[in-house]
């Protein structure tokens, strides 16, 4: 399942997810937070789902299925992801949750008050792992440097840090797993360029392979590769997905 936003170019948020669960054999469910007005270049405005009706379509939802990983994008606030996740492990103790972090101040919230941060901490111990890309970690805890952000996140869950937007080595992942593990995941990738929500379609690889019974660290092999193919199938900034084999 995902929960996140809509996205009126599909190319982000949760079309997109579901394209890319398809894309790997899986029949997708969707939870709206938010309908964005926006295109593939020009994010305009966002209007955010109450709450109380996020809750709803998720408790309607397990109603009727068995779901066992759920991936998560935009959400208003902190506060309001931590009462997601509160739902969510209710619904399954078990449920793995793949966070992808969108905190593009242009999308009309704040992250970053002392209340929120405090709340963020918590959030952390309740998720499988999170998918920050370079500007992202470094907005998550700002009074950090990257290398203590990193060491913190990795204390508390599993770290995928998306390496697009690297200035040293440029495409280069890395996964920071049971607390103490790095693993490198270098570009592979041949004639790819930018496409708009190209990180929602890591993260949402990420859950469909978990889902599909890979390891953490096979999972994320098969992302950045899922991800590759995805950056390579045209040179527009909307992408498109090829169904595995």
């Amino acid at each position: 399942m995902t929960i996140a936003g809509f996205d009126p170019s599909n190319g982000a948020g949760l079309t997109s997810d579901l394209k890319t669960f398809h894309a790997h054999g899986l029949y997708g469910l969707s939870v709206c937070t938010t309908v964005t007005v926006q295109n593939d270049v020009d994010f305009k405005s966002s209007h955010w789902v109450k709450p109380e009706l996020i809750l709803e379509q998720i408790e309607t939802l397990f109603e009727r299925f068995e779901i066992e990983v759920v991936k998560i994008g935009i959400v208003e606030s902190w506060k309001t992801l931590s009462v997601i996740l509160e739902s969510l492990k209710a619904l399954n103790p078990t449920v793995r949750v793949v966070l992808d972090p969108v905190l593009k101040a242009t999308a009309g919230y704040d992250f970053h008050s002392e209340d929120e941060l405090s709340v963020l901490d918590s959030i952390l111990d309740s998720i499988f792992v999170i998918t920050p890309n370079f500007e992202e970690i470094k907005q998550l805890y700002p009074e950090k440097t990257i290398e203590d952000t990193i060491e913190f996140l990795s204390s508390k869950t599993n770290l995928y840090l998306k390496g697009g937007h690297r200035t040293d080595q440029v495409g280069l992942d890395q996964l920071f797993y049971d607390k103490i593990v790095q693993l490198n995941i270098e570009p592979r990738g041949m004639n790819i360029s930018p496409k708009h929500g190209s990180g929602c379609v890591l993260s949402s690889s990420l859950a469909s392979n978990l889902m599909l019974g890979h390891s953490i660290e096979e999972a994320a092999v098969l992302s950045k590769r899922y991800t590759e193919q995805f950056l390579s199938s045209n040179t527009s900034l909307l992408g498109n997905h090829i169904t595995l084999s």
